[in-house]
């Protein structure tokens, strides 16, 4: 996945003042008024009195800032972030919730730190409020900081506010635009070094040519014309730009290339009944939750039935979720059913705005987690969600996250959570999890991922699989998990081989089932000879 690189801009808004005058005046060192934002994608955002809003990095009145703080890489894909911005905009970030002390340009830095790659900002700066409201000239040193916020703003003409009179949509349109102008300029200075370094290549073949002594420069230039046509497919008279971009062109017909060849996933669109089980779920939890939560019932609501996006979901909403998947006051049935909605929600492209926010509490994959630990009924609403997440690219590509978090005194990942779900369900003796568990693990297969992903869980799979086959499983789950063997053949090709040939059966065991069947065993099969 590309990564994006994400940094804290600090900035004084005291210009140097509150250091120079703090103990004169209080009795007290300040370091500073500060005031951050967060620089990623090539734009600076930050949060005050009017909202949301973003500029060019450092096109504020303030300049540039103080100090730049390295906060980490982030995968998260541009459109996400800003459907999130979006939302928070419309809820937790609005500009009428705006508090200097309480809710302000920090605490917003912090919750997207958190969101783009789980660190926090300095907690010195997260403490300046007390500092402040501590101090005895507290109410007016407020009084003057409310004053200096207002020069936090975007000097430039092209500003964008992310305020509820602009539509997630338009915001989204704008800042795109701007991303993907900024992009396009990244690829191009990409695409020139490698130009260039194509051309230092041709000058040393030329070099080496000539002192060989074995070719006249006449004959050279015929070679390096050549050269030229065959890299340029025949434009040998196009411009540098020309040249770079039909190497960017060529570039991206190898990306859609890639799009088209991604096989299928098997997930279950027509499985459940939202409105249903929406119903039956509030029967269920009526007159159990507190005001904030019924809150979310109808965020839910807004977001599985009303055709609104994610960004509907508020900031408690994990909570709400949290609530009745761990709380025994509620039934079994109160926690399928929230799992069977979820799992719906999981065809949804933008699921994957709700699924990063739990980057911070992991409330859903520390659930899924324990599955051996659930009920069947549990087990099976959970293989649901986890199958239909492969329906997207992006939530796929959440599942196989191998950043590491502590769990029950064990460290734990996205992908070993994902790996522990498929391989309990393809073991399990219930026919339904069997059937959720090789669609899991077939969806696991067919992701182009670097082998690097797979190459602790490839053997784990691997032995299920074997295992399965003892259980004499249908065409259709032999296929699926026969695929799985094949890649996995690939990816490690000593350890699973040797798996194959040591445990078995041998998958010829099953030629003939099927003509699909046979083609991945025609593929193992020259491997564990």
């Amino acid at each position: 996945m590309e990564s994006h690189r994400v940094e804290l801009y600090i900035y004084d808004l005291s210009m140097g003042l509150a250091a120079q005058w703090s103990s004169v005046l209080t009795g007290t060192t300040i370091a500073g008024i500060w005031h951050t934002s967060i620089m990623v994608y090539g734009r600076e955002y930050f949060f005050g009195s009017h909202g949301i809003e973003s500029c060019n990095p450092g096109k504020t009145a303030l300049g540039a800032p103080k100090e730049t703080k390295y906060l980490g890489e982030t995968q998260v894909p541009y459109s996400v972030f800003i459907d999130y911005i979006a939302g928070l905009a419309h809820s937790t970030f609005s500009a009428k919730s705006y508090d200097l002390l309480d809710h302000n340009c920090n605490n917003f830095s912090e919750e997207i730190a958190h969101f783009l790659c789980d660190r926090s900002i300095p907690q010195y700066i997260l403490n300046l409020p007390n500092e402040v409201l501590n101090l005895n000239l507290g109410v007016a040193i407020k009084a003057l900081v409310e004053q200096l916020e207002s020069s936090a703003r975007p000097i430039e003409e092209e500003q964008q506010r992310f305020s509820r009179e602009n539509s997630p949509d338009l915001s989204r349109e704008i800042e795109e635009t701007r991303y993907n102008n900024f992009l396009a300029e990244q690829r191009r200075k990409t695409l020139k070094e490698k130009l260039a370094k194509r051309e230092r290549k041709r000058d040393r073949k030329r070099k080496k040519i000539l002192a060989s002594g074995g070719i006249l420069p006449e004959e050279l230039e015929e070679v390096t014309m050549a050269d030229t046509e065959s890299s340029l497919n025949g434009t040998t008279d196009a411009s540098p730009s020309d040249q770079v971009l039909a190497m960017e062109e060529e570039e991206r017909k190898a990306e859609e290339e890639k799009k088209k060849s991604r096989d299928p996933p098997v997930v279950y669109k027509d499985f459940i009944d939202v409105k249903e089980e929406f119903d039956s779920l509030l029967g269920l939890i009526d007159g159990k939750l507190t005001a904030e939560e019924k809150k979310s019932t109808e965020e839910l609501q807004q977001y599985m039935m009303g055709d609104e996006g994610s960004w509907a979901l508020g900031e408690g909403f994990l909570e709400f979720i949290s609530r009745l998947l761990n709380d025994k006051q509620f039934s079994v049935e109160v926690r399928v059913k929230i799992l069977n909605i979820l799992a719906m929600a999981g065809l949804k492209d933008d699921i994957i705005l709700l699924l990063h926010s739990d980057r911070k509490d992991h409330v859903l994959m520390n659930y899924a987690y324990d599955i051996d630990r659930l009920s069947k009924e549990e087990q099976e609403a959970l293989a649901l969600f986890v199958a239909n997440l492969f329906e997207s690219l992006s939530s796929s590509e959440w599942l196989l996250y191998i950043s590491e978090w502590p769990f029950n005194n064990q460290q734990i990942s996205n992908i070993r959570v994902t790996t522990k779900v498929a391989v309990h369900c393809l073991l399990s003796d219930n026919p339904d999890l069997q059937d959720r568990g090789s669609a899991i693990i077939y969806n696991l297969a067919s992701k182009e991922v670097k082998t690097v992903v797979f190459d602790d869980l490839a053997v784990e799979i691997t032995m299920a699989i074997l295992q399965f086959f003892n259980q004499k499983p249908s065409e259709e789950q032999l296929f699926r998990c026969m695929k799985a063997l094949a890649r996995f053949t690939e990816v490690s090709r000593q350890e699973v081989p040797q798996l194959i040939q040591m445990i078995g059966p041998d998958p010829n065991t099953f030629k003939g089932t099927s003509e699909r069947v046979d083609v991945f065993i025609e593929k193992i099969s020259p491997k564990i000879r």
